[in-house]
């Protein structure tokens, strides 16, 4: 339970008495009637329900893109050289999953992403929080970091591949950078957003520094820590490319090199298609999280 959990509601008891709308308990607390609780169960229900359809209509135009693509390579009016069809890339793409050439890819990439968000969050959420928390810690922190924000991450690989070489370090490193600023941008935003009511309530209860951090700051924080998440997965993908064009010998981004080197339209959008949807799991897996873990917002 943080301070932010202010408000809490309870169904009332079958035996008890009926009571009218607003009605105080002996604990303190409001209780509603049972038709109202029954009526906020039934919209849940049915936002639950036109959220599914929704998702299903979102489908409709990614099956219309497909079919007019194979509907435009059949009839010969995309060269085999320029896009493969997706029946193409269908049969190319099993091909890489039979002699698991497409697996030992996928693993290769996906370690690097992992150690790239596994590096880049916590050290994102440290500047954040010594921003966020004390003024000389943003007068130290932030101007760097937003100065640094606008320079061309790509940019840098020059200098990492002089500082570190070609080897996985230099991979990993670019992905740690790019990781870093949307957790820090969002994360602190969030912080110094907070309602200062919040924090004079802390003091009032009498809560110590890491209990101002641990129950008022980090659960005010979450919201924009997990837009943050999601912005950096998805630039975590991105630098992947061209991480891995770094003198690479494993990962989806060296087999598109490969196919590139022999012409193969095909490989390349196989790999293509891998990164979407590891894109799209990985930013439905935060989805999940954020959900769960803020469950105590209205409206979740």
């Amino acid at each position: 339970m943080t301070v932010l959990d202010t408000v809490t509601r309870r169904r009332p008891n079958p035996s008890a008495p009926e009571q009218s709308a607003g009605a105080v308990s002996e604990e303190g607390l409001v209780r509603l009637p049972t038709a109202t609780v029954d009526a906020v169960g039934e919209i849940s229900k049915k936002r639950r329900s036109l959220s599914r359809f929704r998702g299903l209509e979102r489908l409709v135009g990614v099956v219309l893109l497909v079919a007019g693509w194979q509907v435009a390579s059949s009839a010969g009016w995309l060269s085999p050289r320029v896009l493969a069809g997706p029946s193409t890339v269908a049969t190319v793409g099993w091909d890489l999953v039979r002699d698991g050439t497409l697996f030992t890819a996928l693993w290769a990439s996906l370690q690097r992403v992992l150690w790239g968000l596994g590096l880049g969050v916590p050290i994102g959420v440290l500047l954040a929080l010594v921003s966020g928390l004390t003024r000389l810690g943003d007068d130290l922190v932030d101007a760097n970091i937003q100065m640094l924000r606008f320079v061309p991450i790509i940019g840098l690989q020059p200098l990492l591949i002089l500082w570190l070489g070609l080897g996985e370090t230099a991979k990993i490193s670019l992905i740690v950078l790019g990781v870093i600023f949307p957790i820090y941008v969002n994360t602190s935003l969030a912080i110094k957003s907070l309602d200062p009511g919040y924090r004079e309530l802390s003091t009032v209860v009498g809560l110590s520094r890491g209990g101002l951090i641990r129950r008022v700051i980090i659960p005010g924080a979450l919201p924009g820590f997990l837009v943050g998440l999601r912005l950096a997965a998805a630039v975590a993908w991105l630098l992947l490319v061209f991480a891995e064009q770094l003198n690479a010998h494993s990962g989806i981004g060296y087999l598109m090199i490969r196919a590139q080197t022999f012409f193969q339209t095909d490989v390349i959008v196989v790999c293509l298609v891998v990164y979407a949807v590891l894109g799209l799991i990985s930013d439905g897996l935060i989805r999940a999280l954020d959900r769960r873990v803020l469950r105590w917002l209205p409206g979740r």
